[in-house]
């Protein structure tokens, strides 16, 4: 007696197979893309892509300790803001403004000009690996827009400023405040500050205690900036009038070019 197949019952072919499985892992890595920010909001990341790439690639050691914003001087977070970021305190992780000023630049003169937020640079830190692919780009807005989400400014700024690359195997305010100066990043004057932060585009190149003329230069801009944003606070009324600046000048900007 021959059995009849049952009706409906779908065969598991290697193709099935292979998009059940990676459904199930790309499933997987997607939790695990919004678990990673959400537990780093309370932990602090232990080390970044990037340290992992430059030691595999160099061998370079590793100098980095981690400090709390507080233990940190407030004129690294005053000069991070005035080179990296103007409108830090008010963005939702994009300068929308900035990002059109650079592909102006880009048609008119031909120019690269940097539009990344302190916010895209952590994300980018944190979590991804050095590159300029659609790829990767992709995945800095996903988890620009993740810390944006689940980590208050200050946080986004207290991990900017100990995962970010200052010097060859040096990572964060401490180790480079201690390399270069000799002392604790809560003592950096505004100066000091501003001569480490003016090596960020290029900090493998640049020495903030043997600087160039150039370095100079540019860190003088950086401490005289400073001064227009005064003492930055993130306490909700500062943050709330800092956005409300902000949207008065994107009506101001909209006026002008419309």
């Amino acid at each position: 007696m021959v059995k009849k197949k049952k009706t409906g019952q779908s065969k598991q072919t290697p193709v099935r197979k292979f998009f059940r499985v990676l459904g199930k892992i790309i499933l997987i890595i997607f939790i695990i893309s919004i678990l990673l920010p959400l537990a780093y909001r309370w932990i602090n990341p232990p080390f970044t892509p990037l340290m992992v790439i430059r030691k595999v690639q160099n061998g370079t050691p590793i100098e980095k300790e981690w400090r709390d914003i507080d233990q940190i001087s407030r004129h690294m977070v005053s000069c991070a803001i005035a080179s990296e970021d103007n409108n830090f305190l008010s963005h939702r992780g994009f300068d929308w403004r900035a990002i059109q000023r650079a592909i102006d630049e880009h048609k008119t003169r031909g120019r690269n000009r940097g539009a990344s937020t302190i916010s895209q640079q952590t994300a980018k830190n944190v979590f991804l690996w050095p590159g300029h692919s659609w790829i990767r780009k992709g995945a800095e807005v996903y988890f620009t827009f993740l810390i944006e989400t689940f980590w208050s400014k200050e946080r986004i700024m207290e991990v900017y400023l100990n995962v970010i690359e200052m010097g060859d195997g040096i990572y964060g305010a401490e180790a480079a405040a201690q390399h270069y100066f000799h002392k604790s990043a809560a003592k950096l004057n505004l100066y000091q500050s501003a001569l480490i932060t003016a090596c960020y585009p290029a900090p493998l190149k640049r020495n903030p205690a043997k600087p160039s003329g150039y370095l100079c230069r540019r860190a003088g801009q950086i401490s005289a900036l400073t001064y227009k944003f005064g003492r930055i606070s993130f306490d909700e009324e500062y943050i709330k009038r800092a956005k409300e600046r902000y949207a008065k000048r994107k009506m101001e900007w909209y006026e002008i070019e419309f």
